[in-house]
């Protein structure tokens, strides 16, 4: 019997589908973005600002080692995808037992290297003295969770390349609401600290691992994990690297372009700063419902890679462009209308305030084009070519700002010419990955197999 949950892209109308299976995932992010501002006040309202600065400053680190952690993730994803797609069932069996523990073994891996180094990372990022100690200790615990952590983010990858959004989403409620309240039990009761809302945060993480692997080992429509089957196939392990590392660099270089124009940002004062903060929060939202339609993108282009149904391929591409552009203006359109009531809510300084709607009302005007670059990403990374979208990313995003910062913002030294750098940089990317499409899907025309 067919799992109600499992949405099958290779067959069917794809935009009905398409928005079934990304409303799940959308709601993950925004989820995740919420119960991570609930870390962030529960620490700052009970614990005082040096603990808030504490958690605050360690965040550089953290946004670097989730990007690398979601990028290798991907990998896992596209190559079930693919074996879905084909029906090939040995395939997605080795592909979820080479996974499975290969996560595990990388998190575990990198969790004692960051837990060794964690005092020279935050040295690094010149995190001031009086928080050092205590950013050391919340570094240290979430270093410890990095294995369950990237279980979670692999496991969650294969489930929804097979069209699940649902159970992940599920499972990350379950682990954000058991987040909260350690959160409150910890630093309010028992009195814990920094360190209360770092094991608050590994224990969630773990209750979610343990669900979406329990879940696999019960069984789904198309994935079956078996603990004697777990092993690393080199082949498989090898493949899942090479797809996974371009994008997990994609994703820390896009991290590290942030925070050069977030340095540049600082100059403007303690002002621009809170506003573009408040800014770039609500920017937050709108980012991860146009990252949802690249993962939505990702899955489509897999499966039907599989299948050799590249017309759909195509399709998936054109449904997923105007589903991204129409709620990307509609989102930009809201928060440009509503902005002094959204940042009004992070702060009541009327010049911070200001700072926030000039960000909101650029950038809202333009989000679209975010939503477009992320489904031309996501429909060529899940056809396989992972490399080549991390080398137009990196020299479109990356490049770009960079350059920008260094050239046009050093004769135009204002805080509009700094949020045009997004803008140029999307159009760029765009542009260049709509010709690489054009170029591989003209060359899957001329392949033998073709349904």
């Amino acid at each position: 019997m067919k799992n109600k949950k499992t949405i099958d892209l290779t067959t069917g109308p794809l935009l009905g589908k398409i928005v079934l299976f990304t409303i799940p995932i959308l709601l993950t992010g925004i989820l995740q973005l919420l119960f991570n501002a609930v870390d962030m006040v529960v620490v700052g309202r009970f614990c005082g600002s040096t603990s808030l600065a504490a958690v605050g400053s360690t965040g550089s680190i953290t946004n670097l080692v989730v990007c690398l952690f979601m990028g290798l993730s991907v990998s896992s994803g596209i190559m079930i995808s693919h074996a879905v797609g084909g029906r090939q069932k040995k395939e997605i069996d080795r592909v979820l037992h080479t996974s499975t523990l290969s996560s595990f073994l990388i998190g575990a891996v990198l969790g004692v290297i960051g837990f060794i180094i964690t005092p020279w990372l935050l040295k690094l990022t010149n995190t001031p003295d009086d928080v050092i100690g205590k950013a050391t200790t919340y570094m240290r615990i979430i270093f410890i969770g990095m294995p369950v952590n990237m279980l979670f983010n692999f496991c969650a990858s294969m489930l929804r390349s097979t069209g699940d959004s649902i159970r992940p989403l599920i499972y990350l409620v379950i682990a954000g609401i058991t987040n909260v309240v350690l959160n409150v039990i910890l630093v309010t009761i028992v009195n814990l600290d920094v360190a209360g809302v770092a094991i608050a945060t590994i224990v969630s993480q773990a209750i979610s691992a343990f669900l979406i692997v329990y879940r696999l080992a019960k069984g789904t429509e198309h994935l079956k994990l078996k603990r004697y089957k777990l092993h690393i196939s080199m082949p498989h392990l090898k493949k899942l690297m090479s797809i996974g590392i371009p994008a997990g660099v994609q994703s820390m270089m896009f991290s590290i372009s942030n925070t050069i124009i977030q340095s540049s940002i600082n100059s403007f004062g303690t002002a621009a700063i809170a506003g573009n903060s408040a800014g770039s929060s609500i920017d937050g939202f709108l980012y991860m419902s146009m990252n949802s339609f690249y993962q939505a993108a990702i899955t489509a282009a897999g499966q039907n890679m599989g299948a050799h149904r590249y017309g759909r391929i195509a399709r998936s591409a054109g449904v997923c462009l105007i589903a991204a552009a129409f709620l990307g203006f509609a989102l930009g359109l809201f928060s440009k209308i509503f902005a002094p009531e959204l940042l009004s809510i992070y702060t009541t300084d009327a010049e911070a305030i200001e700072v926030g709607i000039m960000r909101l009302n650029i950038m809202g005007s333009f989000y679209l084009l975010c939503g477009l670059m992320e489904v031309l990403v996501g429909i060529i990374r899940g056809m396989g070519h992972s490399f080549t979208t991390m080398i137009v990313s990196i020299i479109g995003v990356c490049g770009i700002r960079i350059v920008w910062i260094y050239t046009i913002f050093q004769k135009i030294h204002t805080l509009e010419c700094l949020y045009f750098s997004y803008i140029v940089s999307w159009a760029f990317v765009i542009i260049v990955d709509a010709i690489m499409l054009a170029v591989y899907l003209q060359k899957l025309k001329r392949t033998p197999i073709q349904q």
